[in-house]
């Protein structure tokens, strides 16, 4: 892959506008993400105008139901001709299967912990794993039950090579250059850390969407990625 197709742009925006307008900018960018927020916001319609403008759509909206739930919403997103779509992996085996076989023709992702949690964050909600630990055991689940690719922080890249080998895809948020904050996110690394840790691509958002200068932004993570 080329530099800037490691690249997943995160369009945390508002509305259809906001990240149109964004994209005008950035001219380069091959993949984007469509999380909760804009698609709440735009619907399947925006899906559907990133797709036929040629653009890799990852559609994060984490499904976690019961799988006849999941197996139905994983089919309509593959309708949307989307290229990722994720599910939780702590909704269980049989609820991952399901969005296996519904989105047939889509490399569904399987989310291991939150990047925003920390350890003592796992332990609040009953998990009493050390957190990578429970990421590798999410992911082994995950990688049985049939996902493409698995999600998680940085932080646990090498750990999933070890556990996972090289034939699943590493999707990684909570990417962060050293010239950008770190927000919300506890479990960071740079651009150049995670790819060279062995991540597959990276999901970046806001240190692109806040810059003053978006391509500029841009431009500066695909030259640490090369």
């Amino acid at each position: 892959m080329r530099p800037e197709e490691r690249i997943i742009l995160a369009l945390d925006l508002p509305n259809a506008g906001a990240a149109e307008a964004l994209l005008h900018e950035l001219p380069e960018v091959r993949a984007v993400k469509v999380g909760s927020e804009l698609f709440t916001a735009a619907g399947p319609e925006l899906v559907r105008r990133l797709v036929e403008r040629g653009l890799q759509v990852f559609l994060d909206l984490k499904y976690h139901d019961i799988p006849n739930t999941v197996g139905r919403a994983a089919a309509a997103a593959a309708a949307l001709g989307v290229t990722w779509l994720s599910v939780h992996l702590s909704g269980g085996a049989p609820m991952v299967e399901a969005g296996v076989r519904g989105g047939a023709g889509v490399r569904v992702l399987g989310v291991t912990v939150l990047t925003s949690l920390t350890p003592a964050g796992l332990g609040e909600i009953g998990i009493a794993r050390s957190l990578e630990d429970q990421v590798i055991n999410l992911a082994r689940m995950g990688q049985g039950a049939g996902v493409a690719g698995v999600v998680a922080s940085p932080r646990e890249i090498a750990a999933l090579r070890g556990a996972c080998g090289t034939g699943v895809e590493l999707i990684i948020p909570g990417v962060r250059p050293t010239w950008a904050d770190a927000g919300d996110q506890k479990r960071v690394a740079t651009p150049g850390e995670a790819i060279l840790s062995g991540a597959d691509r990276l999901v970046i958002g806001r240190p692109i969407l806040s810059a003053a200068d978006p391509a500029k932004a841009f431009q500066r993570i695909v030259e640490e990625i090369s």
